[in-house]
């Protein structure tokens, strides 16, 4: 049994309390660590060790910043099988994409932030007349609270901190308590790689720890990625204070197969590459919604059908397994609910709804992780966009598919739907694709391909999926001055 400890002004502590929380293993049920149940006094030493920190560090060159930052890339690169596997074990995202994935793009991820710096000390100037100029400087915001999500704490981590600590600002991060070991972990790795305080990372409960960091009068900005209803709760804590925001939330992405798709592609698209492997359809991207035209309904069904039926459901640290396990008893009664759902609504079950000990098939290795929490690949269809698992997000393994006659009627049911997060579009028309691009309400759009984000585009929501992103010029803000000479 590991016990970890938070990262507050450069040392590791305990919960100021003593108290801790269990970490569950979700492929076998069985806890294997334990994490600091942080609360108030917790995030008041982490604030204000982020405040003391402040001044040196956003006065340091921005050159020297990015020094920092490449110490950091370092570390992934050294230690990227470890923290692949703590990960794995931690939330059951499968090792093939921890390891293969995440951590070398984190690490391109630190040094690319490393090579922006300069981009968050530059502005614009402007002559206003023969003695008169004006110009901008970008600056940090100071103390930025970061609320992660247990699906893939290392990369949206990376994402917001090495941004946030490029601009010259001092970084708290609260990582969902349901998956905090691998953040924990890098706490300890990286407590003597940056300067006391510039990094601060506690674990607990959000209601209890994460409430009190949003409300806290020392913190500067707050970004989140987390669900929508999460959101809404930091919002109404921050009101009083008028807080910066960034929001990354849920989503129900629409999965749009045209008659002139090339299908094979298109299905490894739908499946592979969006809802089913990798995370258990525990994305925020996830392509939950799969709309085909009708002339190629059934053949894409089946082509659908095909992949998912080698889908290997497992011991995620095997690199043999394609999907791995719910991440908590919370949430696998959750996507299990939604499966209760579907039946009465009276969607068609085209494959899947095992879930449990059932969903691993008796294979090899299957009493080990009976106690897992297990739904297999799930695949429904229907003619009624209104049906709940058509417009909730449900966050697991679970799809529907919906048939379009026209462009109109696909546009239709795409943004039939409170969130607006991505989507993709199957086709090899040009004109359509640009159209598709031009009308879908969602801040992502990918065409013939699908879950595509590199670190140097912008990734965002709009509606009930979010506002803002995680860029390095998000965390900073601009001022305008103007001199008479």
């Amino acid at each position: 049994m590991s016990e970890y400890r938070n990262l507050i002004g450069g040392e590791l502590l305990a919960a100021a309390s003593g108290r801790t929380l269990d970490s569950v293993n979700p492929a076998t049920g069985r806890v294997w660590a334990r994490i600091p149940a942080s609360g108030p006094a917790d995030a008041e030493a982490a604030v204000a060790a982020a405040r003391a920190a402040f001044p040196a560090w956003s006065a340091m060159p921005a050159l020297g910043r990015a020094g920092h930052l490449r110490k950091v890339a370092r570390i992934f690169t050294e230690h990227a099988e470890e923290l692949a596997r703590v990960e794995t074990r931690d939330n059951g995202r499968i090792l093939r994409d921890t390891l293969k994935k995440d951590l070398p793009g984190m690490t391109y991820l630190w040094e690319l932030a490393a090579g922006q710096v300069l981009d968050a000390v530059k502005g614009d100037s402007v002559i206003l007349g023969p003695s008169s100029m004006g110009f901008t400087r970008r600056e940090p915001y100071g103390v930025v609270v970061c609320v992660i999500p247990w699906n893939s704490p290392i990369s949206t981590f990376s994402g917001k901190a090495a941004h946030a600590l490029a601009a010259g600002n001092t970084v708290i991060l609260k990582p969902a308590e349901q998956a905090s070991v691998s953040m924990l972990r890098l706490a300890e790795l990286l407590a003597d790689v940056l300067p006391p305080g510039v990094l601060n990372i506690v674990s607990g409960l959000g209601e209890e720890v994460g409430d009190a960091l949003v409300r806290h009068p020392g913190v500067d900005k707050v970004s989140l990625t987390g669900s929508t209803e999460t959101a809404r709760v930091i919002t109404r804590a921050g009101a009083d204070a008028l807080k910066p925001m960034t929001f990354e939330l849920g989503g129900k992405s629409p999965n749009i197969v045209f008659a002139d798709a090339d299908l094979d592609a298109a299905a490894q698209g739908l499946t592979v590459n969006s809802i089913f492997t990798g995370n258990a359809g525990q994305v925020c991207v996830a392509g939950s919604r799969i709309l085909i035209q009708r002339p190629v309904w059934d053949e894409t069904l089946e082509r659908v059908r095909a992949i998912a039926g080698h889908i290997r459901l497992g011991d995620p640290l095997d690199l043999a397994t394609t999907m791995g396990p719910i991440v908590s008893p919370g949430q696998y009664d959750r996507v299990t609910g939604y499966l209760e759902i579907a039946e009465k609504e009276g969607a068609e079950r085209v494959f899947g709804g095992r879930h449990g000990a059932d969903a691993l098939g008796g294979g090899p290795g299957a009493a080990e992780f009976a106690g897992g929490y297990w739904v297999e690949p799930t695949l429904y269809t229907t003619t009624d966009n209104s049906l709940r698992i058509c417009q909730e997000e449900i966050f697991g393994p679970v799809a529907v598919a919906i048939p379009f006659d026209t462009d109109d009627e696909a546009l239709a049911i795409a943004n039939d739907s409170r969130y607006g997060l991505a989507a993709g579009v199957w086709t090899r028309d040009l004109a359509r694709a640009h159209r598709f691009v031009r009308d879908l309400h969602t801040g992502n759009v990918w065409v013939n391909t699908f879950r595509q984000m590199p670190p140097g585009l912008p990734f965002g929501g709009v509606k009930d999926s979010g506002y803002g992103n995680d860029s390095l010029l998000s965390y900073t803000r601009e001022k305008t001055a103007i001199i008479q000479l």
